[in-house]
């Protein structure tokens, strides 16, 4: 029988709200949720929605966004070799994580407009060749991100939080 001994977690390390993931989760919930209703008449037919209906589009494109920002935030985790690298993160790490995303949206993006027929872009939606990806969502990419990590290690690094010179509490 193979037996492995592991250090006791601290309260930290069991602390939910203190772990990178929750945090990108809420912050790019919020922050994403905003973007998809201010975007809405960039796309056919939104406008015409009843309010119901337009709030569980809008929900259920946040909740892939939230999905995209935890898949980035993983792969950039493996090149980092760490969870805690959104404490400090460097340009490179910084540059996966954006470019998951962005590659994300792009390709669902796509399908989406292009394959499945999901949805249109209206006249208000500049696209971005070469695919003719739309502008608003590649802004998206481009802006949220950003905010993300900054929230996210204000939420982490906070007082009695999780520090880039203490990773060994981070459990990551």
């Amino acid at each position: 029988m193979l037996v492995i001994m592991m250090k006791p977690m601290t309260a930290r390390e069991r602390d939910l709200t203190r772990q990178p993931e929750f945090s990108i989760a809420i912050f790019s919930f919020l922050l994403h949720f905003v973007w998809e209703f201010l975007q809405a008449p960039t796309y056919t037919g939104m406008m015409d929605l009843n309010h119901w209906d337009g709030i569980k589009l809008c929900t259920g494109a946040t909740v892939g966004d939230v999905g995209f920002a935890l898949t980035a935030f993983w792969v950039t985790s493996m090149v980092a070799r760490t969870r805690m690298w959104i404490m400090k993160p460097s340009p490179l790490q910084l540059l996966v994580f954006v470019g998951v995303g962005i590659a994300l949206t792009i390709g669902f993006e796509y399908y989406y407009t292009n394959i499945s027929l999901r949805w249109t872009y209206s006249d208000l939606m500049p696209r971005v060749p070469p695919l003719g990806t739309g502008l608003s969502p590649l802004l998206q990419w481009l802006v949220i991100p950003f905010l993300v990590v900054w929230l996210t290690r204000r939420q982490i690094g906070g007082d009695g939080g999780v520090t880039a010179s203490n990773p060994s509490e981070a459990g990551g």
